[in-house]
C-alpha cells in the first residue's frame, strides 16, 4: 500500500531528515540511502523496517549534516622542520646557491606538516536518527491507514453492489422457473400430442430438469461469502490474502449462477456482479 512519511531534527548545527516512501508490492523490498558515516547500521535499519512494515516497496533515505564537527586537525613537526631547514641551508652555503626557497622547501618536506584524523563519536547522533526514523515510519503508517480506510469503503461498496444485484436475481428466479416450465411444455406439445404424454413421467423429467438448473444453493453460498467478506474488512488483523481467497469463492458462485440460470435477465445481472468482482480483485492486490 502506498504511503509517505518525513521527519526532521535540527539543533546546534546538526540537521537530520528521514524520508520514507512505500509503494504496492507483493513482497517487502527495501531500498536504503544512508550517510557514509552510518553505513554499518544498514542491517539494523532493515530489521527495524521489517518489524514496522509487512510488505511493499520501501524507499528510505537519511540525510545527515553536522556543521559543528571537524574531522581532521593539521599540525607542524617543528623539530623535523628545523632539521630540514638547517640541512638545506648548509647545502646552499656549500654550493653558494640562493636561500629564497629554503623555507618553502623545508615546510613541504615529508612529514613536516601532519594531518591528525579525529574519530568522531556518532553514538548520540545515531540515537537522534533512530527517534527521527521512528517518527517518519509512524507518519507513513498513518498515511497508509488513511488510504486503507478509504479502500475499505470502496470494497464494501463493491460488495454491496453485488448484494443488490443478487437481490434482483432472487426476485427474478421464480419467474425464471415458471418460464422454463412453460417453454418445456410448449416444446413438448409441439412435438407430441397431449393425450400421448405420460403425465407422471413428464412431471418427473420436469422436476429433474428444474433441479439441474436450480440456483438456490449458489445464492445462499454467495450471500454467505459476501457476509464473510465484509466481516474480514472490519477485522483489525492483516487479512489481504484471505480477502483474495474469499473473492475467488464469490467468483465461483457468480459463474455457476450464470451457467445454470438459462435466463437472459439473470445473465445481465451476473455480468454486473462480475464487473463489481473485478473491481474487488484489483483492489485486493493493494491490501496486506
Amino acid at each position: 500500500m502506498t504511503g509517505y512519511g518525513v521527519a526532521s531534527f535540527e539543533k546546534e548545527g546538526k540537521t537530520i531528515t528521514v524520508e520514507v516512501r512505500t509503494l504496492n508490492s507483493k513482497y517487502l523490498d527495501i531500498n536504503l540511502r544512508l550517510p557514509r558515516a552510518f553505513s554499518e547500521k544498514e542491517l539494523e535499519i532493515r530489521n527495524l523496517i521489517s518489524s514496522q512494515l509487512e510488505r511493499g516497496k520501501v524507499s528510505l533515505s537519511i540525510d545527515y549534516q553536522n556543521r559543528t564537527n571537524v574531522s581532521s586537525r593539521r599540525g607542524l613537526n617543528k623539530d623535523l622542520f628545523k632539521d630540514y631547514f638547517q640541512e638545506l641551508k648548509a647545502i646552499s652555503n656549500e654550493v653558494d646557491a640562493g636561500k629564497e626557497d629554503i623555507f618553502k622547501l623545508a615546510l613541504e618536506a615529508p612529514e613536516v606538516m601532519t594531518v591528525e584524523t579525529i574519530k568522531e563519536d556518532f553514538g548520540e547522533d545515531w540515537e537522534i536518527i533512530l527517534a527521527t526514523f521512528t517518527k517518519a515510519i509512524e507518519l507513513c503508517n498513518q498515511f497508509r491507514k488513511q488510504e486503507g480506510d478509504a479502500l475499505g469503503k470502496k470494497l464494501l461498496s463493491y460488495a454491496e453492489a453485488i448484494d443488490k444485484l443478487l437481490d434482483k436475481v432472487e426476485k427474478r428466479d421464480p419467474k425464471r422457473i415458471e418460464g422454463l416450465k412453460s417453454r418445456i411444455q410448449q416444446q413438448l406439445t409441439e412435438l407430441v400430442s397431449p393425450e400421448n404424454v405420460d403425465k407422471n413421467r413428464f412431471e418427473q423429467e420436469l422436476i429433474y430438469y428444474i433441479e439441474k438448473l436450480d440456483i438456490n444453493e449458489e445464492k445462499v453460498r454467495l450471500r454467505n461469502h459476501l457476509d464473510f467478506f465484509r466481516e474480514i474488512i472490519h477485522s483489525d488483523k492483516s487479512e489481504g490474502k484471505k480477502l483474495g481467497f474469499v473473492s475467488q469463492e464469490i467468483g465461483r458462485e457468480i459463474n455457476t449462477i450464470g451457467s445454470k440460470a438459462n435466463d437472459s435477465e439473470i445473465q445481465k445481472l451476473v455480468v454486473g456482479m462480475k464487473e463489481e468482482l473485478e473491481k474487488i480483485k484489483e483492489q485486493c492486490l493493494n491490501i496486506l
